[in-house]
């Protein structure tokens, strides 16, 4: 988790995040979001249909997009919307490097533009929503006052 310090700012960027697209990844992302199609576990038949072999299925890529937010972001962050476009397929062997610069803030909540791209191009490319709870002021211990910031 790489946790930005203070609230969020337009114009941050989230650090890079690496992951290897691995046909284990591929098969159990669509198995685990119920994604049957069999050019997401069968290679033959991605094949027959034009593609060199299985691909990531869009709820796999989803799910990565919100976990990097909410890994940099923290576990207090709430995804409010997830906007995304695919572009290039994920095939195993290759690997997506996802990015994230921060367009907009409104009191809590800001508003990521977020890319995913491979050997092939953009994977994803789209907007994540995403509610950051600032921490509130603890009381000093033996005080019961809360310090002003």
């Amino acid at each position: 988790m790489t946790i930005g310090a203070g609230p969020p700012r337009a114009g941050d960027t989230l650090p890079p995040l690496e992951i290897a697209i691995t046909r284990t990844l591929v098969v159990a992302g669509a198995i685990a979001s119920r994604d049957y199609q069999d050019v997401h576990h069968d290679t033959e038949s991605a094949r027959r249909k034009g593609s060199p072999d299985i691909f990531m299925n869009i709820l796999t890529t989803n799910g990565l997009v919100g976990r990097y937010i909410t890994d940099h972001f923290g576990p207090a962050a709430v995804l409010r919307k997830v906007a995304i476009r695919l572009g290039a397929p994920n095939h195993p062997g290759d690997t997506m490097v996802l990015t994230g610069v921060v367009e907009d803030v409104r009191g809590d909540t800001a508003t990521v533009r977020v890319v995913g791209a491979n050997g092939l191009g953009d994977h994803v490319t789209g907007t994540v929503t995403v509610t950051v709870p600032q921490p509130q002021p603890q009381p000093q211990p033996g005080t019961g006052t809360v310090p002003r910031p």
